[in-house]
This record gives structure tokens, sequence and C-alpha cells, in this order.
């Protein structure tokens, strides 16, 4: 009988107790976050899932593969990586592994981070790139990848067509920070171009003394206008400034998938009476 007393007691103390609280659902990558902190200046909050998706826009027939200016730096002309390396830890190089066929380099597995062995700070940057028609997956895991200017300025490059994702982290944001004016994204399995204007940071010492700004024209369309740029690119956090040099190098990021690029060239936009 005691035994009988303590298990009705047991149960009567279990009953008493409240439910566990259940999971607090704060987004994913599809739907976008809502736990993550604000962005100074704007109502919204980093990867916002109330911050409204850019209206797509069917663009025209952009210039593809076309030659580069004569005053250009080409990068990349579809046939070697020798103006490129490879980034490790801690910040070791060694010869780059993405493959090159047909005109274009594409990300293996675990290629690694692609930088430039010049350095570049006011540029005009021209970049094409595609998301082949086999790749796979959802928000921010379907063709990702990204234009690291000064290697850590990035303008997100990911199959935005048809793929839904955050509005500050598809396809021509300036990734975190500002969504494209409207979506100008092509198919998988067909090329996108972009034309970049960057305007590098100013830094004395320790202080920021000018913001880097920029410009992208996505398939033939502008969807940044001298948009002034936070801080370095990073996930769920508020972009910040750290300094660093006038001119440091271009990199192209590597998120695993087989992103393709070919015609980079790039022009150091140097004023006329300096040249």
């Amino acid at each position: 009988m005691r035994y009988l007393i303590l298990f009705g007691l047991a149960l009567s103390l279990a009953a008493q107790q409240p439910p566990a609280a259940a999971k607090e659902d704060h987004g994913d990558d599809k739907r976008g976050y809502t736990d993550t902190p604000q962005i100074p200046g704007q109502q919204w909050k980093v990867h916002d899932a109330a911050r409204p998706r850019p209206r797509k826009v069917a663009p025209g027939t952009p210039l593809l593969n076309e030659a580069p200016p004569a005053d250009a730096i080409v990068l990349f002309d579809g046939k070697d990586l020798s103006k490129w390396v490879s980034l490790g830890r801690g910040g070791t190089t060694s010869e780059p592994k993405w493959k090159i066929e047909d005109g274009y380099m594409t990300i293996p597995p675990k290629g690694g981070r692609l930088a430039t062995k010049e350095k570049f700070g006011d540029c005009q940057l021209h970049v094409e790139w595609m998301i082949p028609s086999d790749v796979k997956g959802a928000g921010q895991d379907r063709g990702n990848s990204g234009i690291e200017i000064m290697m850590r300025y990035e303008i997100q490059v990911l199959e935005s067509f048809e793929n839904v994702t955050y509005a500050d982290g598809q396809a021509a944001s300036i990734y975190g920070q500002w969504p494209p004016l409207v979506n100008a994204s092509r198919p998988q399995g067909e090329w996108n171009v972009y034309d970049i204007f960057f305007e590098a940071p100013k830094f004395e010492g320790e202080k920021l003394v000018k913001p880097a700004y920029v410009t992208v024209v996505h398939n033939g369309i502008m969807v940044h206008h001298r948009q002034e740029i936070l801080g370095a690119a990073v996930h769920r956090r508020v972009a910040k400034y750290t300094p660093h040099g006038a001119e440091e190098p271009l990199s192209l990021q590597d998120h695993g998938h087989p992103v393709r690029y070919r015609n980079i060239w790039i022009r150091k936009l140097t004023p006329y009476d300096q040249q």
C-alpha cells in the first residue's frame, strides 16, 4: 500500500509540472530569421524574415563573353589560373584547384577560396557566372558562392531565379546588408553578368573616415546605385569595418557548390592626372 501511495503522489506531482516549453522557431535560410540583430540605419534585422523580397524583372540580352577594354587587367580568360592562388587556413596559399574546361572554371569539391595575386582598391569589375542546371538544394544551399571585393565586401552569387531565401542573401545582394533593387536573375544553366563599380573605404589608423560604396549592374539592370557598404560580410550578425590596406586582393568564395565563372576582368579607377 505504501508503494501505491508513493506512486500516486509521484504521478500527482508530475501532473502539476508545467509542460516543456516548445522550441521557438526563429526561421531558417529560406524564410529568413527573426532573432538576428537590427541593421544600423534600417528598419530591418540581418536576414530579416519580414523583409520583402525584390520583384523579378526579366533582363534583356546582355553582352556575354565580350572582349575586355584595352586597359583592363584580365584575371581569367578561360585558359589558366595564373593570376590566382588558393587560400587555406591561416592565410596560407597554394596552387588553385578549380577545374577549367570549355572556357570557364568550376568550383570542385573542396576547391577552396580563390584570391588574386594582385591587389585592388577603387575598381570596375566584370564577372560572368552560372549555376549549372543540375544543382539542387534550397535557400542558401543552392549554387552559393560570392564575389568578395577586397576579400571581405561580398556581392552574393546564388540561384535566385526560382530559389527563395532571405532578401539580403539572394543573388546580387550586398550580403547581409542590402537586397538588390530588383531580382534580375537568369535561370540555372544560363550565364549571369555582374558589372561592379567599387569605391574602397578609407581609414586613418583605426578610424573609418569614408565607407565603401558600390554600384552593381546585374544582367544589364542596375540593382545597387552607389550603395554604402556597412562593413565586411558576415552571417547573422551586423557588418562592421576593420582597418585594412588601401588595396587588397579580390576573392571568389567556395561554398561547396559547383558554380562556374568566366570572363573576369578588372580596371583600376585611377584619376586621369595620376595615371
